[in-house]
């Protein structure tokens, strides 16, 4: 028997946090303020060797790891796997858990993590070739290859939590927290798990990442006064994507067991769609795009008539985003033009890895407020991107959608489409 899957708690780490240690309404928050079109977005620099950064960004510079985790544990991880465990604690809490509790939730066995990044503990490694070759140091922290796995951040999820069922790590580019979730609903719609905490994170500005951006010229530009405006998923001038850093994660749960225990569910999840291109490394492909999308829709029980909203992977890359509104309007046919279609990461930043966990959270809290938040920064769409209903400008409030998809679209042709359903009457 496949078994519904509920969403019972969201966390998040975030730019637009202004404190130390946030208050447990963080995920709220963020949605208020992306439905707002406030932008996350300003200028990073550096003074790094050889050469110094300069770029429109996304940080989470309020984070304190020493004050939402605790010095000794977050002593023993990387930024990568702080954000993850920060983001992982506030949605356990927001489920209604307590971490510590002698009376868990479920037995050890039927409840597991499934966690996603593109880049891992990085930065561990980066820190051991400065030393080597900028300071001449003879050895490395004893700790770089547990700060540097990348799977730090679901082992100590696991850990703290008493999560024992699995511990997996899905590295899948820009589908990586997509993927991790999708993978998490499936092992409990098979009844593998009564509950799975799943999500990603990523800290996507280390040096060598940068560059290596830079040098693939995707990077949008900008200056202390456009940087904010930098991302224009769909627009006509878009110039391409901007860094980020952060973490999302999502409690799912048996449906049954969610409701017997009175949880607050914010949405359903109810299918998940994934495949490989198979044509081209880093070029998106419309036909796995098309297949992922009806792939999410067939095993939601959904037709493409009763899907509201879409939030797109919008990268704000030339090539990209005219792929993507081409696969929505092969998808949804004639229905397309009244299909609200937006793209956030135009005020959140590319966190690679952990966007599609800020995506997937996003795209649940707009069926759950019955709001559809805006692409920022859109005051003209492309002639190559229309055809659809794009939410420009102010976020659609009390539209009543009842189903929505969240895409994401990785280098390497993976694709990973999650689609969730609201629980309002």
């Amino acid at each position: 028997m496949q078994r519904r899957v509920a969403v019972t708690g969201l966390g998040i780490v975030n730019p637009f946090d202004d404190s130390e240690a946030p208050g447990s309404d963080g995920a709220n928050d963020f949605f208020r303020r992306i439905a707002e079109g406030q932008s996350a977005l300003s200028l990073y620099t550096t003074e790094d060797i050889p050469r110094a950064i300069s770029i429109p960004a996304v940080r989470c510079a309020a984070f304190r790891p020493e004050v939402r985790l605790g010095k000794a544990l977050s002593g023993m991880m990387e930024r990568f796997a702080q954000l993850g465990v920060a983001a992982a604690f506030d949605a356990w809490k927001d489920a209604g858990f307590s971490r510590g509790s002698e009376q868990a939730p479920y037995p050890a066995s039927e409840a597991g993590v499934a966690w996603g990044t593109a880049l891992g503990g990085l930065m561990a490694f980066e820190r051991g070739y400065r030393d080597f070759w900028q300071h001449g140091k003879e050895r490395v922290a004893p700790m770089s290859v547990v700060l540097g796995m990348n799977n730090a951040a679901a082992g100590h999820i696991s850990i703290q939590l008493g999560l024992g069922n699995s511990a997996l790590t899905y590295s899948v580019a820009c589908a990586s927290a997509a993927s991790a979730i999708g993978e998490a609903f499936r092992h409990i719609r098979r009844g593998s798990a009564k509950l799975m905490l799943a999500g990603g994170s990523d800290a996507t500005l280390a040096y060598a990442v940068v560059r290596a951006w830079e040098a693939l010229k995707v990077l949008a530009p900008g200056d202390e006064t456009s940087a904010p405006q930098a991302c224009k998923p769909f627009h006509p001038d878009r110039a391409g994507l901007v860094l980020g850093e952060g973490a999302a994660a999502l409690v799912l749960e048996d449906w049954d067991h969610a409701v017997a225990r009175g949880a607050r569910i914010y949405a359903e999840i109810a299918g998940y769609g994934a495949n490989a291109d198979h044509v081209h490394l880093v070029r998106p492909d419309q036909n796995g795009q098309v297949a992922a999308m009806n792939m999410a829709l067939g095993e939601a029980g959904l037709s493409p008539t009763e899907v509201g909203y879409v939030n797109a992977h919008g990268t704000a890359t030339r090539e990209g985003d005219p792929i993507e509104i081409a696969a929505l309007r092969e998808v949804f046919g004639a229905h397309a033009k009244q299909v609200a279609v937006s793209a956030t990461k135009s005020a959140h930043g590319h966190l690679m890895g952990a966007t599609g966990a800020v995506e997937a959270l996003l795209t649940v809290l707009a069926l759950y407020h019955d709001t559809l938040p805006p692409t920022a920064n859109l005051n003209e769409v492309d002639a190559s991107c229309a055809g659809v209903a794009h939410v420009r400008g102010t976020a659609l409030r009390g539209s009543r959608v009842r189903a929505a998809l969240s895409n994401s679209f990785a280098f390497g042709g993976s694709n990973a489409v999650l689609a969730f359903k609201t629980t309002r009457q």
